[in-house]
């Protein structure tokens, strides 16, 4: 079968296609920000699965978007777009701003520490978004980074604690942003290993799972979950105490 090809499509310098790529890029980084309104709308429902099942998309979005900028060389294609500043307002709305308001409307904590705890943990999430060296040289997190979706998910879903253990959780993670420990950054460690990258993919994918069959528990995913938990801590006491990060 015979495709006509419009002249000025065949004629379109290799550049306009890369930087119409490098447009879709920033795009997609900003399409997180969509995908946080929606949780947002399903936390004001009461729909936690759904409102999780988005932040976890966000959090696809945010753990491939980096790939395809590197690969498809944005920051040189649009020299003008900063994509990190993009990035950094996403993650700040995907990874503190929508996951507070779920511990707030889910009554994770003790309800007379609700507000309390949303302060704290949006304080301490945008004085660790302005940390220099927030990612190393050597490509991890110095201190564990603003990632509460996930320790919402573990909680809300997985662990199960009481409001009060919930709470001291939530005081210790926080902390966790200053104390220099090394936590991997998957999607930044390509080239010394792929397995962390791959095993957060996969990680995800059990995750929604786990959302699908919600209020339902299955043992073996709920292990799985755990496990993937357990090597990621496995890293950090590997980097920090053992070894320069090697993955």
């Amino acid at each position: 079968m015979y495709f006509h090809i419009p002249e000025e499509i065949r004629c379109m310098s290799m550049s306009s296609v890369d930087q119409l790529k490098a447009w879709i890029v920033h795009f997609y980084t900003a399409s997180g920000g969509v995908c946080a309104f929606m949780a947002l709308l399903a936390i004001a429902e009461r729909q936690w699965d759904q409102s999780m099942t988005w932040l976890l998309i966000c959090l696809f979005i945010d753990g491939s978007d980096g790939f395809l900028a590197r690969r498809w060389q944005v920051r040189k294609v649009l020299p003008l777009m900063d994509g990190e500043q993009i990035d950094h307002v996403i993650d700040f709305v995907t990874y503190a701003l929508v996951p507070t308001y779920f511990i707030y409307s889910a009554g994770l904590v003790p309800s007379q520490l609700s507000l309390l705890t949303a302060t704290y943990i949006l304080m301490v999430s945008a004085i660790y978004y302005g940390k220099k060296g927030m990612v190393s040289d050597q490509q991890h997190f110095n201190g564990f980074p603003v990632l509460w979706n996930l320790v919402v998910f573990y909680l809300f879903f997985v662990f199960q604690f009481s409001l009060w253990i919930n709470f001291i959780f939530i005081l210790g993670f926080g902390i966790l942003h200053f104390i220099p420990i090394k936590v991997s950054y998957p999607s930044h460690n390509l080239r010394r290993s792929k397995f962390p990258f791959v095993l957060s993919f996969v990680m995800i994918a059990v995750l929604l799972i786990i959302l699908y069959i919600y209020p339902q528990r299955h043992m073996l995913l709920t292990g799985i979950a755990m496990a993937a938990f357990a090597y990621f801590i496995y890293l950090s006491i590997k980097y920090t105490w053992f070894q320069p990060p090697t993955s």
